[in-house]
C-alpha cells in the first residue's frame, strides 16, 4: 500500500467526520490488522504525541508529516510532553544484525542524546547519500600533503621550506586579494602532525555527524568555521599567514562536545567522561603547539609562522553555530529563532571582516611580509 493509499484509509476509518484529530490505540490496531509499512520508531513517537494529550489523540495533520517523514517541531513535543517511558537501551536489544547495521546502531549512541532520536534514526537510515564530503576533505588534504611532502622533500614542519608559502592554496595576508586562499588554506598542513590530528578527527567525529545530520548542515559548519577562521587571523593577527583544516575541525569537535555536555545524562556513549577529558585534552595540546610555532619556532625561518587564532574561531563557530544544528536533528532550522539570530551574528562579522581587509591594513599602516 502506497502512503496515500494509507492516508486515505486511515481518514476513512478513523476521522469519518473530519475531527482533525486521531485516536492512536485505534490507529495501531489498523496498522496491525492490515499489515502496513510502519516502522517501530513512527509508532513510538505516535504514542509518546498521544500522551502528551489528555485524549488520547495526535493531530492528523501530525500524522500525516510523520508518515511522511516530517517531523518538524512536533517530536520535541513528543518528548518533552509523552509520558510512556521507553525502553532505556531499546537498540541495543536489537540482535541479528548485519555490520553495517551494527555501525549505524554505534554511531546513533555516539552522536544522538535521545532514545526515540535514535530509534528514528536507525530505523529512517539510508545508505544513499553516504558520508561524502568529510571522507572527500580528507582524502583531498592528504594527497595535496603527500605531493607537497613529496616535491620539497620534507614531511614535518613543511613551512619552514622556502618554496611552501608560494603556494596558491595557502592563505597570506599579502594574498588577501585572492579571496579563495580564505578557504583552499584548509587543504594545506604545517606537518604530518597536524594532518594526522585533523584527519582523525575529522573521520572520528565528522563522518558520524554527517551520517546524522547530512551533508548540507555538516559541510556548512565545517566551511564556516574554516572561513571564520581566516578572517579572524587577518583582523588579530595581521602579519600571520595561515595553514591547515584546524579552524572546520574545531568547528566540529566543540559542537559535539558541547552537545555531549548539555545533554550529559541522555548521551548513551561509553566511557564519556574519559574521551572528554582525553578529547580537551589533545585540543589543548594542538593549539599549545599552534601557538609555540607561532611565537617560539625551533628553527630560523624566513618570514613570521602560520598563526593559531584558527582553532580559537572555529571553537566559537562550533559552539554557537554548531550547537544550534546538532540540537535540531531532523527539525528545520528556518522555523527556529535561535539559528536566525547566529546567522545575522556569523553574517554581521564576515561584513566587518571583509571591510577591514579592505581598508585597516592601509589605514593601520600595518607592516605585512612581503607575498613569496
Amino acid at each position: 500500500m502506497d502512503r496515500s493509499s494509507l492516508l486515505q484509509l486511515i481518514q476513512e476509518q478513523l476521522d469519518p467526520e473530519n475531527t482533525g484529530f486521531i485516536g492512536v490505540e485505534t490507529f495501531a490496531s489498523l496498522v496491525h490488522s492490515h499489515e502496513l509499512p510502519l516502522d517501530p520508531a513512527k509508532l513510538d513517537m505516535l504514542v509518546a504525541l498521544a500522551q502528551g494529550n489528555d485524549e488520547g489523540q495526535v493531530c492528523y495533520q501530525e500524522l500525516v508529516d510523520l508518515i511522511s517523514s516530517k517531523r518538524s517541531s512536533s517530536f520535541k513535543r513528543a518528548i518533552a510532553n509523552g509520558q510512556r517511558a521507553l525502553p532505556r537501551d531499546g537498540l541495543l536489544d536489537e540482535t541479528g544484525l548485519g555490520f553495517y547495521k551494527r555501525f549505524v546502531r554505534y554511531v546513533a549512541y555516539e552522536i544522538l542524546p535521545c532514545e526515540m532520536d535514535r530509534r528514528w534514526y536507525f530505523y529512517q537510515h539510508r545508505t544513499c547519500p553516504p558520508p561524502v564530503f568529510m571522507a572527500a576533505v580528507t582524502l583531498t588534504q592528504i594527497i595535496v600533503f603527500l605531493c607537497y611532502g613529496a616535491r620539497l622533500n620534507k614531511w614535518v614542519l613543511q613551512t619552514y621550506h622556502p618554496e611552501y608559502m608560494k603556494s596558491p592554496l595557502v592563505y597570506h595576508p599579502g594574498h588577501r586579494a585572492r579571496a579563495w586562499r580564505f578557504l583552499t588554506y584548509m587543504f594545506m598542513h604545517v606537518g604530518l602532525e597536524q594532518l594526522g590530528f585533523n584527519a582523525l578527527l575529522q573521520l572520528m567525529i565528522g563522518v558520524p555527524l554527517e551520517m546524522v545530520h547530512g551533508i548540507l548542515r555538516i559541510s556548512f559548519l565545517y566551511l564556516a568555521g574554516v572561513l571564520a577562521g581566516s578572517l579572524t587571523v587577518s583582523i588579530t593577527d595581521m602579519r600571520a599567514p595561515l595553514v591547515g583544516g584546524s579552524g572546520g575541525v574545531y568547528a566540529l569537535c566543540s559542537a559535539h562536545l558541547a552537545n555531549v555536555v548539555m545533554n550529559w545524562a541522555g548521551m548513551r556513549c561509553p566511557y564519556k567522561l574519559l574521551r572528554m577529558v582525553l578529547a580537551l585534552v589533545c585540543m589543548s595540546s594542538e593549539v599549545g603547539r599552534a601557538v609555540w610555532l607561532r611565537f617560539s619556532p625551533p628553527l630560523p625561518a624566513s618570514g613570521p609562522q602560520p598563526s593559531f587564532m584558527a582553532h580559537l574561531a572555529g571553537a566559537i563557530v562550533g559552539i554557537s553555530m554548531g550547537l544550534t544544528i546538532l540540537r535540531s536533528y531532523e527539525e528545520s532550522l528556518r522555523d527556529q529563532c535561535g539559528w536566525w539570530v547566529v546567522l545575522l551574528s556569523y553574517g554581521t562579522f564576515l561584513l566587518f571582516a571583509v571591510f577591514w581587509n579592505i581598508f585597516a591594513y592601509d589605514l593601520l599602516g600595518a607592516q605585512i611580509p612581503p607575498p613569496p
